[in-house]
C-alpha cells in the first residue's frame, strides 16, 4: 500500500512528461468540477434565457460555456488543457486584486454586488494547488519539454549520449 501511495508523488516520465500523478489526478478532478458544476449553471442559464442578449452579458456566458465544454477534453488530456487552468487562475486572481481587494480593504465588500463572486473566486486556490508549476514553467515560459528519452539519457539507461537521444532535427550517432 505504501509504495502505491509513494508513486503518486513521484514524477511519471512514462505517461505524464515528468508530472506527478497526484497533480494529474487533481487536474482531472478540477476539470470534472468545471464540466459538471460550472457546466450545469452556465448551460441551464443559456438554454433557459429568453429574449435578446445584452452583448457584454452574452460574452461572459459564452466564455464560461466554452470553459465547461473544453473541460471535457481536460479530463482526458489534462496536460494538453493546462493553459485553460492557467487562464482560470489568471482571470480569477486578477479580478480578486482589482475588484474584491479594494472593496475588502475599505470594509465595503460585505453586502456589495461583488461579495458572492468573491467567495466563488476564492476557490482559485484549488487550481493553484493542482497546477504542476515546474512543468508549466518549462513548457510555456522556457519552451522546453522533458521527454522520456531525455530522462532515460540523463539517468544513463543507455550508452547513447543525451544529445543523440534528443531529436533536434537530425539524429546523431555517438
Amino acid at each position: 500500500m505504501l509504495p502505491r501511495i509513494r508513486r503518486l508523488f513521484e514524477p511519471d516520465f512514462e505517461r505524464y512528461e515528468g508530472v506527478r500523478r497526484i497533480n494529474i489526478y487533481f487536474l482531472r478532478l478540477l476539470f470534472g468540477l468545471m464540466l459538471f458544476v460550472l457546466g450545469r449553471d452556465v448551460w441551464t442559464h443559456i438554454l433557459g434565457h429568453e429574449g435578446p442578449w445584452d452583448s457584454d452579458e452574452a460574452v461572459a456566458w459564452s466564455v464560461f460555456a466554452s470553459f465547461s465544454a473544453l473541460a471535457a477534453l481536460g479530463i482526458i488530456r489534462p496536460l494538453k488543457m493546462l493553459p485553460l487552468v492557467l487562464l482560470e487562475i489568471a482571470y480569477k486572481v486578477l479580478w480578486l486584486i482589482l475588484v474584491a481587494y479594494p472593496l475588502w480593504s475599505t470594509d465595503s465588500l460585505a453586502g456589495s454586488p461583488a461579495e458572492e463572486r468573491t467567495y466563488a473566486f476564492l476557490w482559485v486556490v484549488l487550481p493553484i494547488i493542482a497546477t504542476p508549476w515546474k512543468y508549466a514553467f518549462d513548457t510555456y515560459v522556457r519552451g522546453q519539454r522533458r521527454s522520456v528519452d531525455l530522462q532515460a539519457a540523463e539517468r544513463g539507461d543507455s550508452g547513447h549520449s543525451v544529445r543523440s537521444r534528443v531529436n533536434f532535427g537530425t539524429p546523431e550517432a555517438t
